[in-house]
């Protein structure tokens, strides 16, 4: 329970960063999940969005969703097993 009236704000603030963040968050992890699904079906659509989710990683990072080595493990990894399933033989 806040004291002050500051501390009732700064409760306020934070309740609803935390909505923010994971509602970013969670649409993050849906479309790396369904990018993946399209990866590993070899999908003609999954270059767009794999470049969609490349854009939306390096978003949150810019926010402070997520931080800067995360964003940089998700796309690295992302966009090895994309190279790797359309990988020219």
């Amino acid at each position: 329970m806040p004291h002050s009236k500051s501390a009732a704000k700064n409760l306020r603030k934070s309740i609803g960063n935390k909505i923010y963040n994971a509602k970013i968050e969670n649409d993050l992890k849906d479309l790396i999940k369904k990018g993946r699904r399209l990866i590993d079906a070899k999908d003609a659509q999954a270059k767009d969005l794999v470049a969609k989710i490349l854009t939306v990683i390096d978003k949150a990072a810019q926010k402070g969703v997520i931080k800067k080595n995360t964003r940089d493990r998700k796309k690295s990894r992302l966009q090895k097993k994309f190279n790797q399933a359309f990988k020219k033989a």
